[in-house]
């Protein structure tokens, strides 16, 4: 009889043969396995080692500039007041002159004539006025005998008045017409130089046409474009000096600040008084300052949040604990300044980074 066949193995067999076979490779992989346990988080509770120096030693006072020039105070375009000829000149280009100074002559002839005639108005005004006072007096007494009535001597006073208000407009006139011949006597307004000569010899000008430019020399001013933070810094400094570009250098002190922002440039103009010996207007140069607040260095800056500032240790011992103070100024990679912070204020110069507010801290200063 024919052996029988062996029956197939099922799949559980087979299943668990597999396994047996993988078990060996297994086995050896998990006993040359190095178990990989995650560090354990740094306790809470735990002071974190923090260095600190005092403001005042690591504060630093980045010194400023910017571009200025120097500007006179006045520069005005001289011009004629009344109509004449121009007939002579009394001041040229680069001519220093003082206030009151004669800078041009007008042809006088016409305006000399114009005073004649109102002071012949005046003159005849003036008689006519005595006349009806010589009368109105005679009225009064032919009034009081009863010669002549009310009305009649009414009417008399009404003709004084009327002639004394004549004669004030003749007076007017009169200081008018001297007033416009004066006017052909041109001086300057104030002492400065003068820069510009507009018309010639000769020539017939109206009232308003320029005749020159005069530059005022003794007072002049430094002007600059700064930022509103810069404003504020300069008007707490007292060491700003600028320097022209032919080597002149002079200590500056802030008048005045536009308050309204440049809409391009977001600046604001400020003028400066220059001390010592006057610089020619249009000299240009750099405005130079320190800063007078102490700023903390750009490294020591961190941000947290939206905010960027630093740490300081506040308290003792177990007590100390790191602050986080904002710095509203602070910008990206440059100094801050420390204007909330007093000069002893502890700032961590070494661990900032990994600290949060309220965090304990065991500092060491150096």
């Amino acid at each position: 009889m024919p052996r029988p066949t062996p029956a197939p193995l099922t799949a559980p067999c087979g299943w668990v043969l597999a396994a047996l076979l993988v078990l060996p490779g297994a086995a050896a992989l998990t006993a040359h396995a190095t178990p990989t346990t995650p560090p354990a988080a740094p306790s809470q509770g735990a002071p974190a080692p923090v260095e600190t120096r005092a403001l005042r030693d690591v504060g630093i006072h980045p010194q400023r500039s910017a571009s200025a020039q120097v500007v006179a105070r006045n520069e005005a375009r001289v011009a004629a007041e009344v109509t004449g000829v121009v007939q002579r000149w009394e001041a040229d280009v680069g001519t220093p002159v003082r206030a009151g100074q004669v800078l041009a002559r007008l042809d006088p002839a016409d305006h000399e004539l114009a005073v004649q005639r109102a002071r012949a108005a005046r003159d005849a005004a003036q008689a006519r006025l005595e006349l009806l006072q010589a009368q109105a007096r005679r009225a009064h007494e032919l009034h009081g005998q009863g010669f002549i009535s009310a009305d009649a001597l009414q009417l008399r006073d009404t003709e004084l008045a009327l002639q004394r208000a004549e004669l004030a407009s003749a007076q007017a006139a009169l200081a008018s017409a001297e007033r416009a011949l004066a006017k052909t006597v041109v001086r300057a307004p104030f002492a400065g130089t003068v820069t510009q000569r507009l018309a010639q010899q000769g020539e017939t000008v109206a009232a308003g046409t320029p005749l020159f430019v005069l530059v005022q020399t003794g007072a002049a001013e430094l002007q600059a474009q700064l930022s509103p933070a810069e404003v504020r810094e300069l008007g707490r400094v007292r060491d700003a000096r600028f320097e022209a570009d032919d080597g002149a250098t002079r200590a500056a002190r802030l008048l005045r600040a536009v308050p309204a922002l440049a809409g391009g440039t977001r600046l604001q103009t400020v003028r400066l008084a220059l001390l010592g010996e006057p610089l020619p207007p249009g000299a240009a140069g750099v405005l130079r300052w320190q800063a007078p607040l102490p700023h903390v260095p750009a490294e020591l800056l961190v941000r947290r949040g939206s905010a960027l500032g630093v740490f300081v240790v506040e308290g003792e011992g177990e007590q100390a604990r790191a602050r986080f103070v904002a710095l509203p100024e602070a910008q990206e990679g440059r100094p801050a300044a420390a204007a909330s912070l007093a000069g002893d204020a502890r700032v961590v110069v070494r661990g900032q980074h990994a600290l949060h507010d309220g965090q304990r801290v065991t500092p060491s200063a150096r």
